[in-house]
């Protein structure tokens, strides 16, 4: 199998959007980087007997490598077994949601007004990057808005205990192996310290969630300063490592990704809008090989340059409810002291909590699920 940047990922949704409705799963990130006891207790490192073994099997191979006793002494202090990591990828649900949904989700109000925002404060990068690797400036941004929420949320997991501890429960082992060797690597580049390299609890890292070995094959040095910082609070270098690695795998220059269209060929959604897509459309895919993140990017471009919403609708859903009637639902249930966690139309865990919590209330068969005589109900 032939991995793109996060094929390994796809079954996280893409993009961090978080299992309950819109909120991303990842921590918001502070100015400085959190340290680990701000992290959850499964997201510490354990005792482990059997983790110990493989991790000083490994490094009495690591030399075979090309890494350095001083690297592997630094990337390893303070490391350790994460059971949470082992839970999350053991426990990754396979799920669709519609494309309604999660453009619902990628270009929200709250992701495009910040994607405007952050277009503003960093125009003269994006332009320099879209002179220099041919890249549209607002694709660029719209990828930082789906990966991080604009730099927000890049995630709080030390790299080297999360790639170690996937490298020694051997689901994927060999896959996590070179993405813990390439870790490494990047501290002993000297591109971040060992105690700064944190992302993602599948090793995805920086404002556009890099894997190790992503990293050492596309991350450019935009400011000139020596090293890769993709996690630094200047977004720079992490921007444009994107923009490089779409220029070397296809992108073509002066042209877009695609558009809503009516004689479109790609129609994700049944009944739902029409696209027609371009070789760029291939090349966001190359980032992330999923039609929805592809629409996603090139939406949430297309927004943060001022464009309107799609004008195609979407039908209802298997409920018989469209988006008006799942907010009105929401909204509903809200209003009785239910929390749904925001009105926004996507039916995510806490909504269905809260419609188990109304139908335990009125002594109702408790399924969870919506339906347009619950709708009147409320």
């Amino acid at each position: 199998m032939t991995f793109t940047r996060r094929t390994f990922a796809l079954t996280l949704g893409a993009l961090a959007l978080g299992a309950c409705n819109s909120r991303p799963s990842s921590a918001p990130r502070s100015s400085a980087m959190r340290a680990s006891s701000g992290l959850a207790p499964e997201m510490r490192p354990q005792p482990n007997a059997a983790y110990d073994a493989w991790v000083a099997a490994f490094k009495n191979r690591a030399g075979g490598y090309g890494l350095s006793n001083a690297t592997i002494s630094a990337g390893f202090r303070g490391a350790g077994y994460l059971p949470g990591v082992v839970a999350r990828d053991r426990n990754q649900t396979e799920f669709k949601r519609s494309l309604e949904d999660y453009l619902s989700i990628a270009a929200s109000d709250e992701r495009i007004a910040k994607g405007r925002a952050a277009y503003a404060r960093h125009r003269g990068t994006l332009n320099a990057l879209e002179a220099k690797y041919g890249v549209d400036a607002t694709i660029i941004c719209a990828i930082w808005g789906l990966e991080s929420q604009y730099g927000e949320r890049m995630g709080d997991i030390p790299i080297i205990s999360s790639t170690s501890t996937l490298a020694f429960d051997g689901r994927r082992g060999a896959f996590f192996e070179k993405q813990l060797v390439a870790a490494l690597k990047i501290i002993q580049n000297g591109d971040i310290s060992a105690d700064r390299m944190v992302g993602s609890w599948a090793g995805a890292m920086g404002h556009t969630q890099f894997i190790p070995t992503s990293y050492q094959g596309f991350a450019v040095d935009f400011t000139g300063d020596g090293r890769r910082d993709i996690w630094s609070d200047d977004p720079s270098d992490a921007l444009a490592s994107t923009a490089a690695y779409l220029q070397r795998n296809g992108w073509t220059r002066g042209v877009r990704w695609g558009s809503e269209s009516a004689s479109g060929t790609l129609q994700p959604q049944a009944g739902g809008p029409k696209f027609a897509t371009t070789s760029n459309f291939r090349a966001i895919k190359r980032y992330n090989n999923s039609d929805a993140y592809a629409i996603g990017v090139g939406h949430l471009s297309d927004r943060i340059a001022g464009a309107g919403p799609l004008r195609g609708s979407f039908p209802p859903d298997e409920f018989g409810l469209t988006k008006d009637d799942r907010i009105a639902l929401q909204e509903r249930l809200t209003a009785r002291g239910f929390d749904t966690g925001g009105a926004d139309g996507i039916l995510g865990t806490k909504s269905r909590a809260a419609i188990s919590g109304y139908q335990k209330s009125k002594g109702l068969p408790v399924t969870g699920e919506p339906s347009q005589e619950l709708l009147r109900a409320l």
